[in-house]
């Protein structure tokens, strides 16, 4: 606008100075013309500037709700509807489906309570602790400790510019993922955990590795940053570590934690000895089957908003799931004859977790790809490693979530280059990434950093938490109680009353 009234005030003194050639007679006339169109022209510019500056300084909250999208409001809720139902009824179902009838109710309490508990440590301290800035790159502070300043006229930032969602929308989908993460653990050493001690580890699980790990991966100038905020990254960002959805956050973090407690808790009375066959395969079916809806909540939702990257990681999850529950059952096929409906389901969760921290980076043929090959490694683990070595992880936590969390996290500093239609670094607001700008070996080696520090990180510190609350409360109950089963042991009733 500035510029045009500046335009016009030439235009004019042009005129009058073509007048004062022709006319000379009304030279003065076009100089006063001039001089008023001058001042006019300045007083334009002040009104203008004195706008703009109102423009400024009006309230950030103003400013963000104008910007923000009632879409990608509600297609971040929906996920996170999504991933909830990921826990619940998903993973209860699942993992219940696989345990022995007598301690079906014990697994369903056990994630029941663990979404229940993580939602209320999330809002009191888990959600300041990971996206906030802290004194230190490995987490956060405590500024927005129990949601302080947390409101409907708070916004969020997603990774377009001067895009936003209500910051509730964004704490929210988090969430699911702080309570579906403790979870995927019980798996490990279900049948044989005492229920009280197993809520306090995983109170003092968040608090000690979920969240610095989250902080450390996906933390950037906050969930609150303006454009232009100073930059502050977590350790993992600032080196420049993928993770689209969670590979790290999620599924190494919760799968090495899972390794080490079902070798502190120890094996199972019986392992090795006595058949301990799922009760119910239909019910895993039917709790795998439901963590694949709910998964597109999960990478899709990552996105922060609804987008062609929205759509690249929901086709992306598609394949590679398919994929990996086909090469599932192609190598029982070949192993054992037959393929199982259990090898099945247990591929297509591989693939899911695979394909996780590069649903958003990389393209649906790298994606089958990526599914093809991810069962194969989980099954040398799954069936042949663990009864060599015989750790007694009695839902395959380690071998599917860590393994393909590994496995995947790795692939995806491959299928993110853009010459193999990837969209590249973390830069979203320039899909496609330009060819010849990334650097694929460079950038798997900072995947593996990532997950070797993950795997440091959440090793030791589920080590020592599970030695305290052992030495403290116990963590596992009697051999009396563990022969009957922990539904009545610990809850007092029965998954079935026949």
């Amino acid at each position: 606008m500035n510029r045009n009234i500046a335009k016009l005030g030439k235009l004019c003194a042009g005129v009058g100075a073509l007048g004062a050639s022709l006319f000379a007679a009304t030279a003065a006339f076009a100089q006063d013309a001039t001089e008023a169109a001058t001042e006019a022209a300045a007083v334009a510019t002040e009104t203008a500037a004195a706008a703009a500056t109102t423009l400024i300084k009006a309230p950030a909250a103003e400013q963000l709700a104008a910007m923000s999208n009632k879409g990608d409001t509600a297609w971040m809720l929906i996920s996170a509807a999504l991933v909830l139902m990921m826990s619940i009824p998903g993973l209860a179902l699942f993992y219940g489906g696989l345990v022995r009838t007598k301690n079906m109710l014990s697994v369903c309490m056990q994630v029941f309570m663990i979404v229940s508990v993580a939602g209320l440590v999330w809002a009191a301290w888990g959600y300041s602790l990971a996206f906030t800035s802290g004194s230190t790159p490995y987490i956060g502070g405590l500024s927005k400790a129990f949601l302080a300043g947390v409101t409907s006229s708070s916004y969020a930032a997603t990774f377009s510019n001067n895009v936003y969602i209500p910051e509730l929308v964004f704490v929210v989908f988090q969430m699911t993922f702080a309570m579906i993460t403790p979870a995927l653990i019980v798996g490990a050493f279900a049948e044989r955990i005492k229920f009280t001690p197993l809520i306090v580890f995983v109170v003092l699980w968040l608090t000690v590795v979920y969240f610095p790990v989250a902080h450390m991966v996906w933390y950037w100038a906050g969930p609150d940053f303006l454009p232009d905020a100073p930059t502050d990254a977590g350790l993992l960002w600032g080196m420049g570590a993928l993770d689209f959805a969670g590979g790290t956050v999620v599924h190494i973090n919760a799968g090495i934690a899972g390794l080490v407690g079902c070798l502190m808790v120890g094996k199972r009375v019986g392992f090795g000895k006595e058949a301990t066959p799922p009760h119910s395969l239909t019910m895993t079916m039917i709790g795998a089957s439901l963590l694949w809806v709910g998964w597109f909540g999960f990478n899709a939702g990552s996105n922060l908003e609804a987008n062609g990257v929205t759509a690249v990681a929901f086709i992306n999850t598609m394949l590679a799931t398919c994929a990996a529950a086909v090469s599932w059952s192609v190598i029982e096929q070949l192993h054992h004859g037959k393929p199982s409906m259990l090898g099945a389901a247990t591929g297509a969760v591989a693939g899911l977790v695979a394909i996780t921290p590069a649903s958003g980076l990389g393209a649906p043929m790298t994606s089958i790809v990526l599914g093809l090959l991810v069962s194969p490694v989980c099954y040398l683990f799954v069936a042949v490693v663990k009864n060599k070595l015989k750790y007694d992880d009695t839902l395959d936590v380690f071998g599917v979530h860590c393994v393909g969390g590994i496995f995947g996290a790795i692939a995806t500093g491959i299928v993110a280059d853009p010459a193999l239609g990837g969209q590249g670094f973390f830069d979203y607001t320039q899909f496609p990434a330009v060819p010849g700008t990334y650097d694929m070996a460079a950038q798997v080696i900072t995947q593996i950093k990532a997950v070797a520090l993950t795997v440091v990180w959440s090793g030791l510190g589920s080590a020592v938490l599970y030695f305290i609350v052992d030495k403290t409360m116990g963590l596992r109950p009697t051999e009396e109680a563990e022969r009957e089963g922990l539904d009545i042991s610990e809850h007092g009733e029965r998954a079935y009353n026949y």
